[in-house]
């Protein structure tokens, strides 16, 4: 999962980066809106409203404009009302007010990831190679034969069929199959285990060491 904070203030930047990488981010920093506007792609942006080269607010629309489905937590020392309605009117989809506990920016972090992906354009049906997933009826077919999966195992599937061909973090796997981040990592591994028994072929399901898994679509 990557994160992009716009942060100008160096000793913030680095507290907050080394508190999320702990939690397993990927977080890229940027001091300033232009820094910000040309970083790489990321799943969701904490910004801090305050910057150098102009008014965080700005940043937030170029950003959605760009991305309406990009996370976006205005991350700031502006506690007054008319600030906060402003962020979220210019696009953020929360607000946080420092001072804040990192528990609590956490939450707030699952729980925006969690509303855009429920706002991305859903499938029916999705097709990865030789796996087949109804998404309403919740079945799966590989080739002619239908599996049976728990629901775990399904919603893991389905995180990574959703990226055929593509990494898929373990961060990614756990907000998707379980809402959270705050998970042991180890439960991935061994419903990965499972579902690679019940697929029928265990080289459809890679492991990319270190980052996540890859659902082989040859």
């Amino acid at each position: 999962m990557r994160i992009l904070l716009v942060e100008d203030d160096r000793r913030v930047a680095a507290a907050l980066s080394s508190a999320l990488t702990r939690r397993g981010y990927q977080v890229e920093h940027a001091g300033t809106r232009a820094a910000a506007l040309a970083a790489a792609p990321c799943d969701l942006v904490l910004l801090d409203l305050t910057l150098p080269d102009g008014d965080g607010t700005e940043l937030c629309r170029e950003l959605r404009r760009r991305d309406p489905q990009l996370g976006i937590i205005a991350v700031t020392a502006r506690g007054e009302e008319r600030d906060r309605v402003k962020g979220l009117r210019e696009g953020a989809d929360d607000y946080v007010v420092k001072p804040f506990s990192m528990a609590e920016l956490q939450a707030r972090i699952e729980a925006v990831l969690r509303r855009a992906a429920y706002t991305m354009p859903r499938q029916d049906l999705v097709v990865a190679g030789p796996v087949r997933i109804d998404v309403t009826a919740r079945t799966v077919t590989v080739g002619d034969d239908e599996v049976s999966l728990t629901r775990k195992e399904f919603d893991i599937l389905l995180s990574l069929a959703r990226q055929p061909g593509g990494v898929v973090s373990r961060d990614r796997i756990l907000l998707d199959a379980w809402g959270t981040v705050q998970h042991e990592r180890h439960t991935v591994d061994v419903h990965i285990g499972s579902l690679r028994g019940k697929l029928g072929d265990p080289r459809l399901v890679e492991t990319v060491r270190g980052v996540g898994y890859r659902l082989r679509t040859e």
